[in-house]
């Protein structure tokens, strides 16, 4: 890709711009523990990169559980409080990231699973709320992650197609929609998802600070 070809770049949020995908782990490891249940490999595989509500929905289902969704997210954020404090972070080579887009004047958005009260939360945490041209939550989507509404409607409000767009994601469901709407795809696993499967991706990068990015983005 040249320079001139991606006009601009959309970052997922969770566990790829902060730590928070390893947060949430915590979270439900406490959550189900609880409850006598074990928050397996398998289990994050099939939450990860969906909205909350869909996410909760799942974890109730594999564990049959009787609790609702309401009451397992308002556990949630009671347990996320003291581990968000603790433990958000920036992942390594995103603000670096973040200088060389702005440095060559490339916009950037977000666009996440996660709902719009909580991102702002994290991005404002980190003095990231300024840096994006807009953000897009599970809020302003019907149909989330692997379907390709989010990067569709991303594209749409750069007024670009959607292969001029390049999408740094860390998850197989992520990564799916990326590939589904026809955006450039870079795949940036961590820790867990490292075992995904990120198929059809044009770039599978060791972090946000691989030369690679740049490379792409003829930066």
């Amino acid at each position: 890709m040249t320079e001139r070809s991606l006009q601009a770049v959309v970052f997922d949020l969770d566990g790829l711009m902060l730590n928070t995908e390893d947060l949430y782990q915590e979270v439900g490891r406490i959550l189900l523990g609880r409850r006598g249940k074990a928050f397996t490999a398998e289990l994050l595989d099939a939450m990860m990169g969906r909205r909350p509500q869909q996410a909760l929905a799942i974890m109730i289902e594999w564990h049959a559980l009787v609790d609702t969704v309401e009451q397992l997210a308002a556990e949630s954020r009671e347990i996320f409080v003291p581990v968000l404090d603790q433990g958000l972070a920036p992942m390594p080579g995103l603000l670096a990231l973040l200088d060389a887009l702005e440095r060559n004047a490339i916009p950037k958005a977000v666009a996440t699973s996660s709902g719009r009260e909580f991102v702002y939360d994290v991005l404002g945490r980190c003095q990231l709320l300024e840096r994006f041209q807009f953000i897009l939550t599970a809020e302003d989507v019907v149909e989330g992650k692997p379907h390709p509404e989010v990067y569709l409607k991303a594209a749409s409000q750069f007024g670009i197609q959607p292969r001029q767009m390049l999408v740094l994601e860390d998850s197989q469901n992520g990564c799916n929609a990326a590939v589904a709407a026809g955006a450039v795809v870079v795949a940036v696993p961590g820790g867990h998802s490292l075992r995904h499967n990120f198929q059809g991706v044009d770039l599978i990068a060791d972090s946000l600070a691989d030369d690679r990015i740049y490379a792409l983005l003829g930066i």
